[in-house]
């Protein structure tokens, strides 16, 4: 790779050249992806057609792990910057792609891990349980990761005494707090996915559509989980849309995840819950900004790579390994 492409890279953070557009692109990447020996993971909240080409779809925490159990040598993670991190800390030795590295996360951003330092100081009596959405660096000065599945088990699993701070989503911890009845010190973040449904708009639809069932996800303010018939994360909610017998749901979280739920039980409805804005659906505009054009030059160049500093990848990995000997021991 020559000099000037490299500086374009940086300036764009995916790769950029034209594509033929007589090109097969699902027939090549396919054709690339044995070719290279590499994997594809795609987060429930990706474009149906990156769904639909890749290996694995799910949330982000399973798909790396999901992806570390492979022989693959290369990882292309259709998602968000940190879930791509997680792959690198949890196969290290793998070459882990993103196909566009300005594909962020609001949540992650609202955590910078050298003010959440400085505010994990004030507290240090307090063990630091952090949602798995947040930076490599972050996950690093943490003694616990969670999901959103598990955040609730983790807590309850340590002693009543134990003094907890909980980052970064304010909105996850004021759930796990009802739940567990502990008093959590919480950093201020949120997902701005999850915190601009609208109430009024989400009555409106409950009104049209009466027997449909309201799920969300633990990410959404409380005023909107207090009226959902199920709480759960992305892949309880696929689950219990395919499990319960209602026959129309309204769901409070990315609209990604619906097209899961409607390969998964077609002749059910399944309705995006509304935004507090003039749009009818709720997208992250950063998943989106993976198209199959970016992971096609992604794999072709083997471009943008994430990768993580020795160390980072030592401190980051062990909250997480903390996690998953707590769901062990207790089954979660």
């Amino acid at each position: 790779m020559n000099i000037t492409f490299e500086k374009d890279l940086q300036a764009k953070g995916y790769i950029d050249e034209p594509i033929d557009p007589t090109l097969d692109i699902v027939a090549e990447i396919n054709r690339l992806k044995k070719e290279k020996n590499a994997v594809i993971l795609a987060h429930y909240y990706q474009e149906s057609e990156i769904q639909d080409i890749a290996d694995y779809i799910g949330d982000s925490l399973g798909l790396s792990q999901q992806a570390a159990k492979t022989d693959a040598e290369m990882i292309v993670f259709a998602g968000v910057h940190f879930m791509a991190e997680t792959a690198k800390i949890l196969s290290p030795s793998k070459k882990v792609l993103l196909p566009d590295l300005k594909a962020g996360c609001s949540l992650s951003d609202s955590c910078p891990p050298h003010l959440f330092a400085k505010f994990k100081e004030q507290y240090p009596d307090h063990l630091v349980i952090t949602y798995v959405n947040c930076t490599a660096e972050l996950k690093a000065l943490s003694d616990i990761v969670c999901t959103s599945s598990n955040a609730v088990q983790i807590v309850q699993s340590l002693p009543e005494d134990q003094k907890i701070i909980f980052g970064p989503d304010k909105n996850l911890g004021e759930y796990v707090k009802k739940k567990t009845g502990r008093d959590l010190v919480l950093w201020n973040g949120a997902c701005m996915v999850h915190e601009i449904f609208s109430q009024d708009r989400i009555l409106d639809l409950r009104n049209q559509f009466p027997n449909a069932k309201f799920i969300a996800h633990p990410e959404c303010e409380d005023h909107i989980l207090a009226q959902a018939d199920y709480v759960g994360s992305t892949s309880g909610m696929l689950k219990y849309t395919i499990e319960d017998p209602a026959q129309q749901f309204i769901v409070a979280t990315e609209s990604g995840i619906l097209h899961q739920m409607q390969k998964s039980s077609p002749n059910k409805m399944f309705i995006p819950a509304p935004p507090n804005n003039v749009c009818a659906c709720n997208d992250c505009p950063h998943m989106k900004l993976n198209t199959l054009e970016k992971l096609y030059n992604c794999l072709y160049y083997e471009q943008p790579e994430v990768d993580l500093a020795a160390d980072v990848i030592q401190s980051a990995r062990k909250p997480i390994e903390r996690m998953l000997e707590i769901s062990e021991r207790f089954g979660l």
